[in-house]
Protein backbone atom coordinates (compact mmCIF):
# COMPACT_ATOMS: atom_id res chain seq x y z
CA UNK A 1 0.00 0.00 0.00
CA UNK A 2 3.09 2.17 1.14
CA UNK A 3 4.44 1.77 -3.24
CA UNK A 4 0.65 2.75 -4.09
CA UNK A 5 0.95 5.80 -1.99
CA UNK A 6 4.23 6.83 -3.37
CA UNK A 7 2.74 6.23 -7.03
CA UNK A 8 -0.64 8.26 -6.47
CA UNK A 9 1.16 11.65 -7.76
CA UNK A 10 2.19 9.89 -10.83
CA UNK A 11 -0.41 7.75 -11.59
CA UNK A 12 -3.19 10.81 -11.37
CA UNK A 13 -0.52 12.77 -13.47
CA UNK A 14 -0.75 10.43 -16.41
CA UNK A 15 -4.40 9.66 -16.03
CA UNK A 16 -4.58 13.59 -16.33
CA UNK A 17 -2.63 13.43 -19.64
CA UNK A 18 -4.18 10.87 -21.23
CA UNK A 19 -7.48 12.49 -20.62
CA UNK A 20 -5.91 15.64 -22.66
CA UNK A 21 -4.49 13.61 -25.47
CA UNK A 22 -7.41 11.89 -25.85
CA UNK A 23 -8.99 15.18 -25.96
CA UNK A 24 -6.95 16.87 -27.87
CA UNK A 25 -7.04 13.88 -30.74
CA UNK A 26 -10.77 14.89 -31.05
CA UNK A 27 -10.53 18.40 -31.54
CA UNK A 28 -7.52 18.14 -34.13
CA UNK A 29 -5.46 19.81 -31.66
CA UNK A 30 -1.37 19.22 -31.45
CA UNK A 31 -0.93 16.46 -28.84
CA UNK A 32 2.87 16.53 -29.43
CA UNK A 33 3.61 18.21 -26.27
CA UNK A 34 1.03 16.25 -23.74
CA UNK A 35 2.56 12.80 -25.23
CA UNK A 36 6.26 14.31 -24.31
CA UNK A 37 5.18 14.88 -21.18
CA UNK A 38 3.66 11.61 -20.67
CA UNK A 39 6.64 9.84 -22.23
CA UNK A 40 9.14 11.52 -19.86
CA UNK A 41 6.97 10.08 -16.93
CA UNK A 42 7.32 6.42 -18.48
CA UNK A 43 10.74 6.49 -18.66
CA UNK A 44 11.14 7.98 -15.18
CA UNK A 45 13.64 4.78 -13.33
CA UNK A 46 12.15 5.38 -9.82
CA UNK A 47 8.53 5.50 -11.18
CA UNK A 48 9.11 2.11 -13.09
CA UNK A 49 10.54 0.41 -10.60
CA UNK A 50 7.54 1.43 -8.26
CA UNK A 51 5.55 0.22 -10.85
CA UNK A 52 7.27 -3.00 -11.72
CA UNK A 53 7.50 -3.68 -7.84
CA UNK A 54 3.79 -2.94 -7.24
CA UNK A 55 2.83 -5.45 -10.33
CA UNK A 56 4.70 -8.07 -8.39
CA UNK A 57 3.12 -7.86 -5.77
CA UNK A 58 -0.03 -8.03 -6.57
CA UNK A 59 -0.79 -11.33 -7.87
CA UNK A 60 0.59 -11.61 -3.85
CA UNK A 61 -1.77 -9.76 -2.57
CA UNK A 62 -5.09 -11.39 -4.51
CA UNK A 63 -4.04 -14.92 -2.95
CA UNK A 64 -3.17 -13.16 0.50
CA UNK A 65 -5.34 -14.83 3.52
CA UNK A 66 -5.91 -12.13 5.13
CA UNK A 67 -9.92 -10.70 4.61
CA UNK A 68 -8.67 -7.19 4.99
CA UNK A 69 -6.23 -6.83 2.44
CA UNK A 70 -8.30 -6.79 -1.11
CA UNK A 71 -11.00 -4.35 0.48
CA UNK A 72 -7.85 -1.94 2.14
CA UNK A 73 -6.58 -1.86 -1.46
CA UNK A 74 -9.80 -1.19 -3.22
CA UNK A 75 -10.93 1.78 -0.45
CA UNK A 76 -7.48 3.11 -1.43
CA UNK A 77 -7.41 2.97 -4.95
CA UNK A 78 -10.88 4.35 -4.99
CA UNK A 79 -9.74 7.51 -2.65
CA UNK A 80 -6.94 8.25 -4.89
CA UNK A 81 -9.08 8.17 -8.17
CA UNK A 82 -11.00 10.47 -6.06
CA UNK A 83 -7.95 12.94 -4.95
CA UNK A 84 -6.64 13.17 -8.79
CA UNK A 85 -10.21 14.82 -9.81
Amino acid sequence: MQIAAQLEPVQCEKSRLRRQIALAEIEKAGSKELRKRYSALERDSKNARLEKRLGELAPRLSKSSDAEDLPAINRQRVEAFYRCE
